[in-house]
């Protein structure tokens, strides 16, 4: 009787220290060494081309051990429709993408991205938001990413990695996170908080996406740059969360606004969108991601540049 209840006392203690694998919005490589080889975690390298970042064969010279990879810009993590590039795929071809990798919806998952530059952090922001749209909350990015990982001298793995299987994920879609060309249309005559993620050169309309028709902003935009979020130390990106509050309030936002984030085509929005939804905590905040690339579609819409006022797309295009 008394081996019964030690048994007993030792499963409830397993079940207890599962269950004690607290998600964060952002981890570090010491919590992620720590946690490696929780039976529900699943480390997801998403290192691509961005920043230099690499690819596959990078990942298989050197990657975290027990990763798994997914290329960012390859495998269909977003998609061009009707002309607009960046949008996020339909759910049934995400939900086949994200089980491919082996991840359910009982997965603990950790984003990796290179580590080397601003807009490679755009993609496991991306990522990240991704998941959080089609209802999976147990995720985090892994500050620094892998370049931190490594400049900090944790083990790294080379070679192919472990087979996986194919799993199901079922999406339980929050479309309150994802905001329409609508959407917008219909936030700015209420006055809602509307964030251009773009350098300051692209919010001023100096500077010009490809995937735009015309440069500016959309008019009443607050301009809080993605780079600004990131700091190179050691050859590695950190986000730099101690600033974030410093920011935010030069930008002049109040998290209890409606609040929606754009950039070009939706990716160096999603770092603006993970700082204030996850970090900071805004209440209702939401991706626009067709950003620019959208907006100017139309020949009615309003853009607005720094020297010339507001205007419409078809001026802009005469």
């Amino acid at each position: 009787m008394k081996g019964v209840i030690i048994t007993a006392i030792s499963v409830l203690s397993v079940a207890t220290q599962v269950q004690a694998l607290e998600m964060t919005p952002l981890v570090d490589a010491q919590w992620l060494d720590a946690h490696q080889e929780e039976p529900s975690l699943v480390i997801l390298d998403v290192r691509s081309s961005i920043d230099n970042g690499g690819d596959e064969a990078s990942f298989r010279e050197a990657h975290i051990p027990g990763s798994r990879y997914t290329s960012y810009t390859d495998d269909g993590w977003r998609e061009s429709r009707d002309s607009v590039a960046g949008l996020m795929p339909e759910v049934g071809a995400l939900e086949a993408l994200i089980g491919g990798l082996g991840i359910s919806n009982e997965s603990d998952v950790v984003i990796v991205p290179a580590g080397t530059g601003p807009t490679d952090f755009g993609s496991a922001a991306r990522v990240y938001w991704t998941l959080k749209v089609l209802g999976h909350d147990d995720v985090s990015i892994l500050n620094g990413g892998f370049a931190g990982w490594q400049q900090q001298g944790y083990d790294v793995a080379s070679g192919n990695t472990d087979a996986f299987d194919p799993v199901n994920f079922e999406a339980s879609l929050r479309e309150h996170l994802v905001a329409s060309t609508e959407e917008v249309e219909a936030a700015r005559e209420a006055q809602a908080q509307l964030v251009d993620a773009r350098p300051s050169d692209y919010f001023a309309g100096d500077t010009k996406s490809p995937a735009a028709r015309v440069a500016g902003t959309i008019p009443g935009a607050r301009s809080l740059p993605h780079q600004s979020h990131l700091n190179v130390q050691n050859g590695a990106y950190y986000l730099d969360v101690d600033g974030l509050q410093s920011r935010i309030n030069d930008a002049d936002l109040d998290s209890r606004e409606r609040t929606i984030a754009f950039c070009n085509t939706g990716h160096w929005a999603a770092t603006d969108w993970f700082v204030l939804s996850e970090i900071e905590e805004f209440d209702n905040i939401a991706m626009y991601d067709g950003s620019m690339a959208a907006w100017t579609i139309s020949d009615s819409r309003p853009v607005q540049l720094a020297r010339e006022g507001i205007k419409q797309v078809r001026e802009l295009l005469n």
